[in-house]
């Protein structure tokens, strides 16, 4: 009986034998990432994490969840997947640390419309990529394959982290003050985000190959539009040790202009020098070919800054400098000003 149920639903597009092979495949990358606190193996119902309770005597459960969006086109058009799990990870984890958490594990959605060992084993490669730099372990995941819903080898990705905060450590904006300044981590490109209008620009509207070299970008548009999101998460828990930060802004959807006002408080205006740091020349491109406004750039895109932190003025040298020191590019970019306390948060771009 099994084996006719087996036939019947191979014929309906879904490979059972495929999708244990590919469990088989990628145990040993997934084990990779098991930090001390995963409990049990691989290829149980559910996973298990210990919680150190010397080191959390008040644990908060943080949870973040996010996918890649039409990234994924650029991953099939330039036919490279070991990157894009890297993307799914900073996604989630980004979003979590900047409330002060540490990521802890990670698990992630892979639907499908008939599997293909060799892409999705790419795709776990690079999600346990990006779970090595966050430091947290790939635990668990689902592979769908699902032939009425996705065309051959058509995939989509979600990815889940959960993390860990003392209830005292949270970080929310409600430290921010009147004369803080903003610091803000270089990004490595577009990220993740906006990828439908990127695309637009290129290939609808501009018909320009993925493989084709740009002298203003350095390398082809495919390596361009595929570089990695950047994971922040071991500078910023490195600076966490040694000093207070007010709050944090993961720049994705929505920019500068929609992502600060959710940490600020109710009469606090930033204010942010576009000079204060070097414009990666993929934003100038996209701009220029799109036709598109400045202020409309600082709405859709991080404009080649990933993460902003707000800091006391007393210490944003030494923290600038802590975070050069863990190999990110950190500028000065904007401080902290007084509105009336009735009027909306809000950001002020100086060009």
């Amino acid at each position: 009986m099994s084996s006719k149920t087996a036939s019947k639903y191979s014929q309906a597009g879904v490979d059972i034998d495929k999708g244990n092979a590919f469990v088989e495949e990628i145990k040993d990358i997934v084990a990779s990432t098991h930090q001390r606190s995963v409990l049990g193996g691989i290829g149980g119902f559910s996973s298990h994490i210990a919680i150190d309770t010397n080191k959390y005597d008040k644990p908060v459960i943080v949870n973040s969840t996010d996918g890649v969006g039409t990234k994924l086109n650029i991953a099939h058009l330039c036919n490279k997947h070991d990157t894009i799990g890297i993307d799914l990870v900073a996604m989630c984890v980004n979003d979590l640390i900047v409330g002060g958490a540490t990521p802890l594990c990670f698990l992630d959605y892979f639907a499908v419309g008939k599997l293909d060992l060799s892409i999705a084993k790419e795709v776990v490669t690079g999600i346990a990529e990006g779970c090595r730099q966050a430091q947290c372990s790939l635990v668990g995941g689902e592979t769908a394959e699902m032939p009425g819903l996705y065309q051959n080898d058509d995939y989509d990705l979600a990815g889940f982290v959960t993390g860990i905060v003392n209830r005292d450590k949270i970080i929310d904006g409600s430290d921010i003050r009147v004369g803080n300044k903003i610091i803000g981590l270089t990004s490595s490109g577009v990220h993740s985000n906006s990828y439908s209008l990127v695309r637009k620009i290129c290939f609808t509207d501009h018909k320009l190959d993925i493989d084709q070299y740009v002298e203003e970008l350095g390398c082809t548009l495919g390596e361009e539009l595929l570089r990695p999101t950047k994971i922040y998460v071991q500078s910023v828990l490195n600076v966490l040790r040694n000093y207070q930060l007010n709050g944090m802004v993961h720049n994705t959807g929505g920019g500068f202009i929609d992502n600060i006002p959710r940490i600020l408080p109710k009469g606090y205006k930033a204010i942010l020098d576009t000079s204060a740091w070097p414009l990666p020349p993929i934003f100038p491109f996209l701009q220029r070919l799109g036709e598109i406004p400045a202020a409309e750039m600082y709405r859709t895109f991080n404009m080649g800054i990933g993460l902003l932190i707000f800091v006391d003025e007393a210490q944003v040298n030494d923290i600038r400098h802590h975070f050069e020191a863990a190999g990110e590019k950190a500028y000065i970019i904007g401080e902290i000003t007084p509105m009336d306390e009735e009027e909306t948060a809000t950001v002020e771009i100086l060009s």
